[in-house]
């Protein structure tokens, strides 16, 4: 699985989902950031995600992104994990 820092994430790597409940999202999160629970993203990555971008996953303590990282990888996305420093 790949992974990288959240302070090492920039705009230019690819796009930022952050997959907590949009109540936690609101309470903080990563200025680039998008916000596409955890549970909507798997059930409809065909409808959130190309097979041609780049994604970066981050949710609070790393569990739920971690998790769709692996599912996501299994269905042939470019998904990376990002760890919440």
């Amino acid at each position: 699985m790949k992974s990288i820092k959240e302070s090492e994430y920039y705009k230019g790597l690819g796009i930022l989902i952050d997959v907590r409940d949009s109540e936690s999202y609101k309470e903080g999160h990563h200025p680039d950031s998008i916000n596409i629970y955890y549970d909507k993203l798997l059930l409809n990555h065909q409808k959130y995600l190309d097979k041609n971008k780049k994604y970066f996953l981050i949710c609070d303590k790393g569990h739920k992104s971690k998790k769709a990282v692996r599912i996501l990888s299994f269905y042939g996305y470019d998904v990376t994990y990002v760890i919440n420093s």
